[in-house]
């Protein structure tokens, strides 16, 4: 299984942007994803992608605001976060799904997983 680190989290205020990264250590998935924890709350879906470039999707809550997209030459996955909210500020994880569709939202349908970063915004 690959070994994932995520990147890029901080204290942003409102309507503020980050960029998230994750890089991977082997091409052994055909999918990876962000999720996104807060205190208190199950961990969430926030965006998934296809590795061989067939599809995105995204929750709800993040559509229009969150764009992921991955680097083509290596096997890094970006979310870039935009109109930032208090209510985004949550511990995100990118995980890898060997098999599973860029639309699994499901936790279980992710095999390894990083150990998260911090997104903090203030209002």
């Amino acid at each position: 299984q690959p070994r994932l680190v995520e990147s890029g989290g901080g204290l942003v205020q409102t309507g503020g942007s980050l960029r998230l990264s994750c890089a991977a250590s082997e091409r052994s998935f055909d999918t990876m994803g962000w999720f996104r924890q807060a205190p208190g709350k199950e961990r969430e879906f926030v965006a998934g992608i296809s590795m061989t470039g067939t599809g995105t999707a995204y929750a709800d809550s993040v559509k229009g605001r969150f764009i992921i997209f991955r680097d083509a030459m290596k096997i890094t996955v970006h979310l870039e976060m935009n109109m930032l909210k208090p209510e985004d500020s949550a511990r995100y994880y990118c995980a890898s799904s060997r098999y599973g569709a860029y639309s699994s939202t499901s936790i279980t349908a992710f095999d390894s997983w990083g150990q998260g970063t911090q997104v903090t915004v203030s209002s």
